[in-house]
């Protein structure tokens, strides 16, 4: 049964670490099982105190990774044509690989705010912070995956 939780937790982190880059998958939340999984293999690999700061970390990003982008856009003077453009860009570009999905929410919030008749220099402008906020998120979720596979890697080590 333990090997059961092990092979579970590196299914889970693996998969935490893909959603970290597709928008479709909670990549934190299922990284974050994979703690849980880990413990399940062996209470001495995780601490509690462990768990609870990784549980409140993979909160925070989950609750950035929806909030960034609207504030980002709004610091940017975005309007919500460039949010609801740059969503439907990200979703156009999960279907053209990587470079789709890095490049979509960008046009996708420069179209949204010309289609709002907002000047080019503007709309490039407020498509440059969607395109950040993307990348800010995007990076912190990547990072939280990579230290939860870590920790999978130290302990198939030991």
């Amino acid at each position: 049964m333990e090997y059961l939780w092990f092979t579970l937790a590196i299914v889970s982190a693996l998969v935490g670490l893909i959603g970290a880059l597709l928008p479709m998958l909670p990549g934190p939340p299922v990284s974050y099982v994979a703690l849980w999984m880990l413990y399940l293999y062996d209470k001495d690999s995780v601490s509690s105190t462990t768990l609870w700061v990784m549980g409140v970390l993979m909160l925070v990003l989950t609750i950035v990774d929806y909030l960034a982008p609207v504030w980002l856009t709004k610091i940017g003077g975005g309007s919500k044509h460039a949010m609801r453009g740059a969503t439907a860009g990200l979703l156009v570009g999960m279907f053209c690989g990587p470079v789709g999905m890095i490049v979509g929410p960008f046009v996708g919030a420069l179209l949204g705010e010309l289609i709002a008749k907002t000047p080019i220099r503007k709309a490039l402008n407020i498509a440059l912070y969607s395109f950040l906020a993307f990348i800010l998120t995007t990076g912190l979720k990547f990072f939280y995956g990579i230290a939860v596979v870590c920790m999978l890697v130290v302990e198939l080590w030991w």
